[in-house]
C-alpha cells in the first residue's frame, strides 16, 4: 500500500481535475474582457458605432457571468478536494500510529504527533484551498495575457520580457529565505503544544506546588520564541507583494511613456494601449499569485515532510501472517534479554529464565527500576524481546496471532486510564456485548460493588477525562473489573491495588482465586499482595535473583527479607 502523502489524494483526483478545469475556463473569460474593452474604445467611441457598444457589452456581460459561475464551481470542487484530502490524511496517520509498537511511539513526542495530525494537515489543506486557484490562474493568465499583448502590439510586449528575470530573481531570493524557517516554526509548535499538554495533565500538581508563575514564564518563553520566528519569516514572505507591485508600476510607467509617443506617431491606438494596461495588471497579478503559491508550497513542504516521517515509519513489531491461537495461560521465559533500543548499551532485562504454569499465581517484587513492568509488557508483546525465546501457551510468542494474544490477556497497568463517558462505556472495553448482570459480576469481583452503589447514577455516571471525578482506588477497581470482563487466560496486575486498603486488596485476591484456570501475575510493592502466590519472583537490576514461595524466600533471600522487615509493621496490622 502506498503510504506517501500525495497518495492520499487518490480518491479526490477528479475533484482536483475539475477544480483546475473550472479555474482555467474562468480565467479565459476574464482574459477576453480587456480585448473587448479595447474594441469599444477604438471602434465604438472613435467611430460612434452604438452596435459595437451593444455587441461587445453583451459579450462582456456573458464573460463576467461565465467567470462568476465557473468560479463558484471551482470553489465547490476545491472545498471538497481539500476537506476530503485532509480527512483521509488524518485517518491514514491515525491508522499508522495505532499500528506502531511502543518502540515506534518512543521515537516521537506525543505533542509532535498531535501537531502532525492537526496543524500540519491544516497547512496542507490550506495550501490546496488557497493554492489551486493561483496555481492554475497564474501561469494561464500569464500565457494568455502575453499572447493578447503580442496580438495588440509586439513591440510594447518586449517590456514584460525585461521585467520577468528581475521578478524571478526576487521570487527565488524570498523563497530561499523562508523555506527552512517554516520547518523550525512547526517544531516550535510541537514544543508549545508539549508545554500546554504537560500543564493540563499536571494542573493539580502545578497548583499544589504553587508553580503557576514558573509555568507562565516557561510558556511565555516558548511562545515568544515562536512569535519571533514567525515575525522573522513573515518579514521576508511579505516582501513579495510590494516587490511585485513596484515592478508592476514600473512596467506601467514604461508602457505609458512609450505608448503615448506611439499614439502621437499613430502606430498604436488609445484603446489598444488601454487594453495593454489592463493586461499589465493581469500579468503582474499572475506573478504575485505564483509567488504566493511558491510561499504556500514552501510552508506546506515542511508539513509534508513531517507527516511523511509518520507514514514512512515501519512498525518494528512483525505480525505473523497465519498466527496461532493461545491455548492456555502457561508462560516460559527462556534466556530472555530485552533492550528498549537496538543501539542501547545496557539491557533492561538480562537472561530471564522463568516457568509459569497455567492457572498458577505468580508474584513479582523488587526495587523500583528492576524491570518488573517490562517483564509484564513482554508477555502481552507490547515490546519485542531482544534475545532468547518467550513461549506463551507452549507457542513462541512471535508465532501467536497478536490480536488473539492480547485479547486473551487482561492487563491492569500502573497508570490506570479511564476514558470520557459513562462507567458502563468504560467497562465494556473488556466485553462490548456484556449485559448489566455481567458488568455487576465483574464489579463485585473487583471489590467495587459498594463503589457503584455510592456513585451518582451508578453504571450511568459520567466520568471526566481520564476519570478525574473518581479517586485513585476507585479507578483501580474499575480497571480491574474491565480486565476481568475480557474473560482472560492470563491476568496481569502491575501494582494495581496500591491505592486500595489491605482489606479490599485481600477481598480482591480471594475473588480472583475462585476463577478457574486463570494465570495471575501480580507485580506489587507490598508483600501482603503477593505472599499468597504459588511462586514469588524477586528481581533486581533487570535480573531474577531468586524464586520461591513466601516462606522459602524469607529463609533464603536477603532482598525479600529486607522488604519484609521494612513492611513488617503493616503485615502485623493486617
Amino acid at each position: 500500500m502506498n503510504s506517501s502523502v500525495l497518495a492520499q489524494a487518490k480518491g479526490m483526483r477528479r475533484w482536483f481535475i475539475l477544480a483546475l478545469l473550472f479555474i482555467a475556463i474562468e480565467t479565459s473569460f476574464e482574459v477576453i474582457i480587456p480585448f473587448l474593452m479595447s474594441d469599444i474604445i477604438d471602434v465604438g467611441i472613435v467611430q460612434r458605432d452604438t452596435s459595437i457598444f451593444i455587441n461587445r457589452g453583451l459579450w462582456m456581460v456573458v464573460c463576467a457571468i461565465g467567470s462568476f459561475l465557473f468560479g463558484l464551481l471551482y470553489a465547490k470542487c476545491a472545498a471538497k478536494a481539500s476537506a476530503r484530502f485532509a480527512s483521509q490524511l488524518r485517518q491514514k496517520q491515525f491508522e499508522k500510529i495505532t499500528s506502531f509498537s511502543f518502540e515506534n511511539i518512543d521515537q516521537f513526542e506525543s505533542s509532535g504527533l498531535i501537531t502532525r495530525m492537526t496543524s500540519d494537515v491544516l497547512v496542507l489543506q490550506n495550501t490546496i484551498t488557497n493554492g489551486i486557484r493561483p496555481f492554475a490562474r497564474g501561469p494561464l493568465m500569464l500565457v494568455l495575457g502575453i499572447g493578447m499583448c503580442l496580438m495588440i502590439n509586439p513591440t510594447l510586449t518586449l517590456i514584460f520580457f525585461g521585467a520577468f528575470p528581475i521578478m524571478g530573481l526576487i521570487m527565488t531570493w524570498i523563497v530561499s529565505k523562508v523555506v527552512h524557517q517554516y520547518q523550525w516554526i512547526q517544531k516550535y509548535v510541537d514544543v508549545l503544544n508539549s508545554v500546554v499538554e504537560e500543564n493540563l495533565i499536571a494542573i493539580r500538581l502545578v497548583k499544589a506546588f504553587v508553580r503557576k508563575d514558573f509555568e507562565l514564564e516557561r510558556f511565555d518563553r516558548v511562545n515568544s520564541d515562536l512569535a519571533a520566528l514567525n515575525e522573522k519569516t513573515n518579514r521576508y514572505a511579505f516582501l513579495n507583494v510590494p516587490a511585485f507591485q513596484g515592478s508592476m508600476y514600473a512596467v506601467i510607467i514604461l508602457l505609458l511613456c512609450l505608448g503615448s509617443g506611439m499614439i502621437i506617431q499613430g502606430t498604436i491606438q488609445v484603446g489598444e494601449l488601454t487594453g495593454m494596461l489592463s493586461y499589465v495588471l493581469q500579468i503582474m497579478n499572475s506573478f504575485i499569485m505564483m509567488s504566493n503559491v511558491f510561499l504556500l508550497f514552501s510552508r506546506s513542504l515542511a508539513s509534508h515532510n513531517r507527516i511523511q516521517e509518520v507514514l514512512d515509519q515501519q512498525p518494528t513489531m512483525v505480525k505473523p501472517k497465519q498466527g496461532q491461537v493461545l491455548q492456555d495461560g502457561s508462560i516460559v521465559f527462556d534466556h530472555v534479554s530485552m533492550k528498549y533500543a537496538v543501539d542501547s548499551e545496557e539491557s533492561v532485562l538480562e537472561d530471564i529464565n522463568l516457568n509459569i504454569e497455567s492457572g498458577s499465581r505468580v508474584g513479582i517484587i523488587g526495587a523500583t527500576g528492576s524491570g518488573k513492568s517490562t517483564l509484564a509488557m513482554l508477555i502481552a508483546r507490547l515490546y519485542d524481546l531482544s534475545e532468547g525465546q518467550l513461549r506463551v501457551g507452549g507457542v513462541d510468542i512471535k508465532d501467536l496471532d497478536l490480536f488473539e494474544l492480547r485479547n486473551s490477556i487482561g492487563m491492569v497497568l500502573q497508570k490506570n486510564v479511564l476514558f470520557s463517558g459513562t462507567v458502563r462505556d468504560n467497562l465494556k472495553w473488556g466485553d462490548p456485548s456484556a449485559d448489566d448482570d455481567r458488568l455487576l459480576w465483574a464489579i463485585e469481583m473487583a471489590g467495587a460493588k459498594e463503589l457503584i452503589e455510592r456513585l451518582p447514577g451508578g453504571l450511568d455516571m459520567e466520568l471526566g477525562q481520564q476519570g478525574v471525578n473518581v479517586s485513585g482506588g476507585q479507578k483501580q477497581r474499575l480497571c480491574i473489573a474491565r480486565a476481568l470482563l475480557k474473560n482472560p487466560k492470563i491476568l496481569i496486575f502491575d501494582d494495581s491495588t496500591s491505592a486500595v486498603d489491605t482489606k479490599t486488596d485481600a477481598k480482591i485476591r480471594k475473588n480472583l482465586a475462585s476463577i478457574p484456570n486463570l494465570t495471575q501475575i501480580i507485580i506489587a510493592q507490598r508483600i501482603s499482595s503477593i505472599r499468597h502466590c504459588d511462586q514469588i519472583v524477586v528481581m533486581d537490576q533487570g535480573q531474577i535473583v531468586q524464586t520461591g514461595t513466601h516462606d522459602e524466600l524469607l529463609k533464603t533471600s536477603p532482598i525479600y527479607q529486607e522488604i519484609f522487615e521494612s513492611q513488617q509493621g503493616g503485615m502485623q496490622d493486617e
